[in-house]
């Protein structure tokens, strides 16, 4: 039943998007101003050219930035499972901060954190 399920699931995704994507095609409304091509940022022209390449040190900010986000994503449900589990919960969290303090340490270390 299990098989059977995820591929009725896949099956009504897929059609989902097609049937979004053809209604989608069909009812909007089709302008070719030259106007809607140009690139822009929040409603403003651009200033200088558009496609710049930008310093390696904003994703690795922004992945760091994403980790700890990540690393709240599991604290809330171990928050509440923590009564339950007891010492072995405190003992899994302790590790797991550990972890993500030595990634931290690393990441002072490299000088990743440091905005240019």
């Amino acid at each position: 039943m299990g098989k059977v399920a995820i591929i009725v699931f896949f099956l009504a995704g897929v059609a989902l998007i097609l049937i979004a994507n053809t209604l989608s095609n069909l009812l909007s409304h089709k302008s070719d101003n030259p106007a809607k091509r140009e690139p822009y940022e929040s409603g403003m022209k651009t200033i200088g050219p558009t496609w710049i390449r930008f310093r390696v040190g904003y994703y690795l900010f922004a992945l760091i930035f994403l980790i700890f986000d990540v690393e709240i994503i599991f604290l809330v449900p171990w928050s509440v499972v923590f009564k339950k589990m007891g010492a072995v919960a405190l003992i899994d969290i302790i590790i797991f901060l550990a972890i993500l303090g030595l990634g931290l340490i690393y990441a002072l270390k490299k000088r990743a954190l440091k905005w240019v």
